[in-house]
């Protein structure tokens, strides 16, 4: 038998390397992809039925405003190109430019320009989606779609560079870190949210005389499929930030995302049983949410061991957070501050207190990242909801919120058995007979 040349074994093992690291990326940007279907499953299921087909289709536009806008201007945002490095502001140009080969710059020679694009593409759309939760059941679409464009364009890719794109953060004497995003996606998306969900105000009678009202979820068994979902696609999330196809880089990581949303479960089931004396689910599926954004930022520092306490602790302070949030009576419709802000602040600093990089100096560039992203976001979000504000309403009138977003902004009800319930009469148009839904309310808006 002929035996290769040496040279020859070296060029198919690096082409084979290549072949297996790209493939990984691309499989894990799929999986990032149906976090999406995980966050419309749980939005729709923790609200309520007369707001569901807003819920389903905020998501779904969303998505297609992150991914080309994106591809357009955020991607050239986030990473302005290898000379770029320490600053707060760089731009590579309008659109992908991948130069003459396709090839990714030399700072990752795992796979192409055209799968990182897709990777991080993935990312771009979860911080707005995490708005769109918590200022739920009476923000008018048309604004809140013009917000989500601003700031998937601008906000998040701009924060996002600062550390992965060669920003500030990234050139402190201690680098900043966060490995899959804890600050850099989750908490860009919180702080956004708290700040609609403050501009807005509660929904119409959740903190009245002095009490707190319950909202009962439209269809916890959705809740829970979409808790599910998020969490397999959060293997794609994390595993996918280790940029390769390491084995025991990626084997790490899977272990520290599963043990971290876990303990997560058990924190949270925890306190809210000894509280209110009986398990509450609501709270069991935020758990491992939460433990899930606390585990994103050092999964591949932390060991097992380590990532157990920091998703433990995740899910017993979203239980607080939540709490907290009603007495400030801040109405959050499915607990997306508590779960994305809260716990993306706790598992940014619990990588200078676990783990291999734990130290006090890098505590402290933890502390200076998570206050420099909040800084940034916080005015962002203020400055464009007010500007949108000023101009338009930003929420719904006190009868669309009653009736519910679905008949207010799309005309449309969720299921087929609520058309009676909400009014809806059917009448057949036009010589083919075609059967069309028409309500008394949307005579009233034409």
């Amino acid at each position: 038998m002929n035996e290769l040349p040496a040279g020859s074994l070296a060029d198919l093992s690096t082409s084979l390397n290549f072949v297996v690291h790209n493939l990984w990326l691309l499989i894990a940007a799929a999986l990032v992809f149906v976090m999406h279907l995980g966050f419309a499953s749980v939005e729709s299921g923790m609200t309520q039925s007369r707001n569901t087909v807003n819920i389903l289709f905020k998501n779904t536009a969303i998505l297609g405003i992150g991914l080309i806008s994106y591809a357009i201007i955020g991607f050239s945002l986030m990473y302005p190109g290898e000379s770029f490095s320490g600053g707060l502001f760089g731009f590579a140009g309008l659109g992908l430019n991948p130069g003459e080969t396709g090839m990714t710059p030399s700072y990752n020679p795992h796979y192409t320009y055209w799968t990182d694009f897709i990777f991080q593409a993935m990312f771009a759309a979860t911080a707005a989606t995490i708005v769109s939760g918590a200022v739920a059941e009476r923000v008018k679409l048309g604004p809140f779609l013009i917000f989500s464009l601003l700031f998937v364009s601008f906000c998040y890719p701009i924060v996002g560079m600062w550390k992965w794109g060669g920003g500030f953060l990234n050139t402190l004497s201690t680098p900043f870190y966060d490995f899959a995003g804890s600050t850099l996606v989750h908490s860009v998306g919180g702080w956004a949210a708290l700040v609609g969900a403050m501009m807005l105000g509660p929904r119409e009678g959740k903190y009245a005389a002095g009490k707190v009202r319950s909202f009962p979820p439209s269809n916890f068994p959705l809740a829970t499929i979409g808790m599910f979902l998020l969490w397999f696609g959060w293997f794609g999330f994390n595993g996918g930030s280790v940029l390769s196809a390491d084995p025991a880089a990626l084997s790490l990581v899977f272990v520290t995302t599963t043990l971290g949303g876990a303990a997560g479960i058990i924190g949270a089931t925890a306190v809210s049983w000894l509280t209110k004396g009986k398990p509450d689910l609501s709270m069991a599926l935020n758990g491992a949410l939460a433990g899930l954004v606390s585990i994103t930022a050092g999964a591949d520092q932390l060991l097992p061991l380590s990532s157990i306490v920091v998703g433990l602790i995740g899910g017993i302070l979203v239980v607080g957070s939540i709490a907290l949030l009603d007495q400030l009576q801040i109405d959050d419709p499915v607990s997306a501050i508590s779960v994305h802000l809260a716990c993306g602040i706790w598992g940014t600093l619990a990588v200078g207190i676990f783990g291999t990089l734990a130290s006090p100096a890098q505590f402290l560039s933890q502390v200076i990242g998570v206050l420099s992203v909040a800084a940034f976001c916080t005015f962002f979000a203020a400055t464009v909801f007010g500007v949108i504000r000023w101009v338009t309403p930003l929420r719904v009138s006190p009868e669309e919120e009653r009736l519910g977003l679905d008949l207010g902004e799309h005309g449309e009800v969720a299921y087929g058995f609520m058309a009676p319930q909400f009014g809806f009469e059917w009448e057949a148009r036009g010589s083919s007979g075609e059967v069309t839904p028409r309500h008394a309310f949307a005579s009233k808006m034409d």
